[in-house]
């Protein structure tokens, strides 16, 4: 009975890989992945990077011996995608490998092992919700929800004036700030890219912050909290209120 069964599976899976790839990669889509090319993604589609960040890397390839200088993927492939807008093409991945001088193959390993690296489009504003248990606990769903119902999309959809995605991203190491998101911004290319944090924020603030920067306007990263100051406690520290006193054995006159 179980080897009928596994045999049946078996045809069932060759029949799938003799389809087409996007068929087959409609059937699998959640065991395997697939580069499937696009007009504005695929190996053909010419990709280099502008005059200013040739000069970038250089100096991010001065920091390896040169016999090593496969170890400044993760530099590269990041500074490809704040010039590309948030996403890395197939032909971008390619232009790396060669800089670094091996197959291909080394660097789509590394750009669809690292969730910070996105293969397929992202909005200038790239917002990413914090999902680990702290976050979670202290309302991220809702953060996340509040966030897909005000752009009309899903996760990791952009919206249709291109401004805005969401997407899932663990631990940002900010617990006590709990719960959190980050902006990445790609609106203005590799040169004015920014990363930020707007920690303590509720259903209400990031849908502020999101309407903040389609206007063009840049809200204060950090706590949204106005109680709080960055991490400390809301209202102020109640205890620790002067420095400690050192202990005798750190005293070096004393030893």
């Amino acid at each position: 009975m179980l080897g009928r069964l596994a045999a049946k599976r078996l045809q069932e899976i060759r029949h799938v890989f003799r389809q087409s790839p996007p068929q087959a990669a409609r059937s699998f889509s959640t065991a395997l992945n697939y580069h499937l090319d696009t007009p504005d993604n695929n190996p053909d589609r010419p990709w280099e990077f502008s005059d200013k960040n040739r000069e970038k890397v250089k100096e991010i390839l001065s920091h390896y011996p040169s016999n090593y200088k496969q170890s400044a993927v993760i530099p590269l492939l990041d500074l490809a995608q704040q010039q590309h807008g948030g996403w890395l093409p197939v032909s971008a991945m390619n232009a790396v490998a060669k800089i670094v001088d091996v197959a291909p193959i080394r660097v789509y390993e590394v750009a669809t092992f690292y969730s910070m690296f996105n293969r397929t489009k992202v909005g200038k504003y790239h917002l990413l919700v914090c999902g680990t248990t702290p976050c979670m606990i202290r309302g991220s769903r809702d953060i996340e929800a509040a966030l897909l119902i005000h752009l009309g999309v899903k996760r990791n959809e952009v919206t249709k004036d291109g401004l805005f995605s969401v997407g899932e991203m663990e631990c940002m190491g900010c617990c006590v700030n709990a719960p959190m998101i980050t902006v990445a911004d790609y609106s203005n290319g590799s040169e004015g890219y920014t990363y930020n944090y707007y920690e303590d924020v509720t259903p209400q603030k990031v849908v502020e912050i999101v309407e903040a920067l389609r206007r063009g306007e840049k809200r204060p990263h950090g706590t949204q909290n106005p109680k709080r100051i960055m991490s400390g406690p809301e209202g102020g520290n109640t205890t620790l209120l002067t420095d400690p006193k050192p202990p005798p054995c750190r005293d070096l006159d004393a030893c």
